[in-house]
């Protein structure tokens, strides 16, 4: 089994957790550490895009 066949993704059209790439690349999210990571691929995206806003709001007013 190779290390990438040992991470999860998130499938976004079943909303379920998958150890391995298996769905098409279209329709995963990931890969993430853990299975409980994977199933909270949304969350984890929102605090992202979250973040990187914030430091590109930062950015523009620093000019």
């Amino acid at each position: 089994m190779s290390d990438k066949d040992k991470q999860w993704y998130f499938n976004t059209v079943t909303e379920q957790a998958e150890l391995g790439p298996q769905s098409p690349i279209s329709q995963r999210m990931g890969p993430y550490a853990s299975e409980k990571d994977a199933l909270n691929a949304w969350k984890i995206v929102a605090q992202r895009n979250k973040e990187w806003e914030e430091q590109d709001n930062r950015w523009k007013s620093a000019r």
